[in-house]
C-alpha cells in the first residue's frame, strides 16, 4: 500500500550562502501493508519526523520516491482522502476560531455529501472517539488536551482514509490519557481496517499498538523487527536504544 523506495533528504547547513548540506535521510526503503500498524522509533534528530513529512507529501525527497497504491504521494489527488495525520502539538492542530464541528467538517467536504449527512457523521465520529455530541459546538480552548486530541483523531478518520500517520501524537498527554487514546486507536483500527504509521520514542506504546517496528539511526533504518521479536533485536544500537527508552 505505502511504499518508500530509496528515499534521501538533506537540508542546507550554515548561513544563507553556504553550500554545505546535512543529510537527514539516507537510502530509506520499506513498505507498510494494508491494515498494519508500523512503528518508527529512534532518538531525537534521527530523521523520524522528516520521514513523516515525506510520507504525507508535505516535503519532497531529494532522491527516491514515496508511493501510495503505486502512485506518487507528491500528487495531492493521491493523498486526498487516503492519508491523514495526527500530530504531537494538538494545541495548534485545530484553528482556535473553529468549533469542533467546523474542524471535523473540513475533510468531510471531499465526500460530496449533504450538510445534514456530514453533521450526522460528525455526531457518530464524536461518539466513536468517546465525546458527547454536545461537544460539536465547543471551541478548542474549552477542551482538555486529551479531548482536543480525540477531536484530531475524529477529524483524521472522518474521510475514512486507508492510512493515518501519528507523529508523537500521545507524547504530550498525561500517562492515563495516553492509555485511553491507545485503546481508542486500536478500536478504530478494527472498525475501519486502516493502516497506521506510528512515529514515537515511546517503546511501551509501540509494543502495545504496533505489528512491526522500524528502528531508526542517523537517518537510516537500523533494523526492522516484528513486535513479538522486539526483545530479540540483533544490532547493538537497537538493543541500547530500546533499553534507554524503557522507563519501567
Amino acid at each position: 500500500m505505502l511504499k518508500v523506495d530509496s528515499v534521501g533528504k538533506s537540508y542546507k547547513k550554515g548561513g544563507l550562502f553556504s553550500s554545505e548540506r546535512q543529510n537527514v535521510l539516507k537510502n530509506v526503503s520499506f513498505e507498510c501493508k494494508n491494515g498494519e500498524c508500523l512503528g518508527i522509533i529512534g532518538e531525537s534528530g534521527s530523521g523520524k519526523s522528516t520521514l513523516g513529512r515525506l510520507l504525507l507529501g508535505i516535503e519532497k525527497p531529494d532522491c527516491g520516491i514515496v508511493l501510495f497504491d503505486g502512485k506518487n504521494v507528491e500528487d495531492r489527488k493521491v493523498r486526498l482522502g487516503n492519508i491523514s495525520a495526527v500530530f504531537q502539538d494538538y494545541k495548534s492542530s485545530i484553528n482556535p476560531f473553529f468549533t469542533v464541528e467546523d474542524a471535523i467538517m473540513e475533510p468531510l467536504k471531499i465526500r460530496n455529501k449533504s450538510r445534514k449527512e456530514n453533521k450526522d457523521k460528525i455526531v457518530n465520529l464524536l461518539n466513536q472517539v468517546g465525546l458527547p455530541s454536545s461537544y460539536r459546538n465547543k471551541y478548542p480552548h474549552e477542551l482538555s488536551g486529551g479531548e482536543v486530541q480525540r477531536v484530531c483523531i475524529a477529524r483524521a478518520i472522518s474521510a475514512e482514509p486507508k492510512c493515518i500517520l501519528f507523529d508523537e501524537a500521545i507524547s504530550s498527554l498525561d500517562v492515563s490519557v495516553q492509555t485511553q487514546i491507545l485503546e481508542l486507536l486500536k478500536d478504530l483500527k478494527r472498525i475501519y481496517n486502516m493502516s497506521y504509521i506510528f512515529i514515537t520514542h515511546d517503546i511501551q506504546a509501540t509494543a502495545y499498538i504496533c505489528d512491526r517496528v522500524i528502528i531508526f539511526k542517523d537517518g537510516q533504518i537500523e533494523e526492522i523487527v516484528e513486535i513479538e521479536n522486539l526483545k530479540d533485536v540483533k544490532s547493538v544500537y537497537a538493543r541500547k536504544l530500546l533499553q534507554s527508552l524503557i522507563t519501567f
